[in-house]
């Protein structure tokens, strides 16, 4: 135990040690940045479906507002991701939690006129902030050593817990307060949303200096040598960063899906079995405590072990979380919060080491609009699995979603299997060990 806690504090020193100080700046000013927005992040994933069911007076119905935010994040991604790639990290990460206020004040309009055209439009401006949230990530490991990129990501993920647990558990407090104005109670989280994200903004806006991603393309402009002629890039190294790519897009997409159809559902189970809004927020702030929480340690061993192992790990626990969704007494809360956290967990373990296999793979020119264009595939995941949800549920009950997202999520284990195995080139004599497919990726 001593010698495990030691080799823990020593890689945490050496971590500390080898980062450049600008890096450590970078890192504290995501982390502020995180902690108000996981608050906004968690008012869609709490009451999104409930307020969708009480507004459209449908459970088939319940998973379209979750449908809705993540496509929002599909195309807050996209341009996002554009603004990243042109302008810098700073302007772009501000200008979506901008736009994610504002879809929450309108979320939050839309409950008080009950005008559900207005609710969907809302929506889908709010699942841009729910983009920038996680494509905070990849601000994080813009400077960071290769061997140091997992911790990095992880360490910005955790930034998120904070809003993100306590969140959920305020739903009473902001819905009395909503009440108190005159605005229906499952508004209320968004009401916090939109200061959250605001706030966000701002600290980003202001303090995100020096902006990582220019500064990674200084560093990479003044360290490396104009190449050589015939010395540029090799079709099957180009195939590799490809695969590289579709890997790790695969590892996020399937645990995406999978976490949110079962995430979407649980608040309106309970609620089907007698639970409190109260009880439901407490099961998601367990969740959501559980998908962020672990990601240092998570990013410790994305680095450490490598990123196929820990994309393996997520398959099979992630398949353990849906059968125990499935077989949890439905008036048992506690049953409930341990399917939930084990599902959050799996989460947790598929994006850190999803994240790292992207971020090894590809070139630092194209890296904003790229990791943009993967979190679309995110996205898109996520609003087919929040859509789809409430239609599998109202046909085949709870468990039939359950058990079958759990399933779909095992798929991580051959596709990592399959597309990790290196592309060499005819006659290369060189050999890399098993699902190795480059130092870089120490996959």
């Amino acid at each position: 135990m001593s010698a495990g806690t030691s080799e823990v504090r020593g890689a945490a020193a050496d971590f500390a040690h080898d980062e450049p100080p600008e890096q450590r700046r970078i890192l504290t000013v995501l982390v502020l940045a995180q902690l108000l927005s996981g608050a906004g992040l968690a008012a869609g994933i709490t009451v999104g479906a409930l307020l969708g069911e009480e507004m459209l007076g449908s459970t088939g119905l319940a998973g379209v507002p979750s449908a809705l935010f993540t496509a929002g994040a599909a195309l807050g991604a996209v341009g996002v991701g554009r603004l990243c790639q042109r302008w810098g990290r700073r302007p772009g990460l501000a200008v979506g939690y901008a736009t994610g206020a504002v879809g929450s004040l309108g979320v939050v309009a839309a409950a008080a006129l009950d005008n559900v055209p207005l609710l969907f439009l809302s929506l889908l401006v709010y699942g841009a902030g729910t983009a920038t949230n996680l494509l905070a990530r990849y601000a994080g490991v813009d400077v960071a050593a290769p061997a140091r990129r997992g911790r990095a990501a992880g360490m910005v993920l955790f930034a998120t817990t904070l809003g993100a647990v306590v969140g959920p558990t305020l739903v009473t407090v902001t819905g009395e307060v909503a009440h108190d104005w005159g605005i229906p109670r499952l508004a209320g989280p968004f009401l916090l949303a939109v200061g959250a994200f605001a706030a966000a903004t701002v600290i980003l806006g202001v303090f995100l200096r020096p902006d990582p991603l220019r500064l990674a393309r200084e560093r990479a402009a003044g360290a490396a040598p104009p190449p050589a002629p015939g010395e540029e890039e090799s079709a099957p190294a180009g195939r590799g960063h490809a695969r590289g790519v579709a890997t790790g897009t695969a590892v996020m997409i399937l645990s995406q899906l999978a976490m949110i159809a079962i995430m979407t559902m649980t608040p309106v189970h309970m609620r089907a079995h007698g639970h409190d809004t109260q009880a439901a927020g407490l099961v998601i702030a367990l969740h959501v405590g559980a998908m962020f929480l672990p990601s240092p340690l998570t990013g410790y061993l994305v680095d450490r072990l490598g990123r196929a192992r820990v994309a393996l790990a997520a398959g099979v626990t992630l398949l353990a979380a849906g059968l125990l969704a499935a077989l949890a007494p439905p008036h048992s809360t506690a049953a409930l919060a341990v399917a939930l956290v084990v599902l959050g967990l799996g989460w947790n373990l598929g994006f850190v080491s999803g994240t790292a296999i992207v971020t090894d793979s590809v070139p630092l020119a194209t890296r904003a609009s790229t990791q943009g264009l993967v979190d679309v595939g995110i996205s898109l995941a996520g609003a087919t699995g929040g859509m789809a949800s409430g239609l599998v549920v109202a046909h085949g009950g709870f468990p039939v979603l359950a058990a079958g997202g759990g399933v779909l999520a095992l798929a991580i284990l051959p596709v990592v299997a399959l597309m990790s195995r290196p592309s060499r080139p005819l006659g290369e004599s060189h050999k890399r060990p098993p699902g190795d497919p480059g130092r870089s990726h120490r996959m």
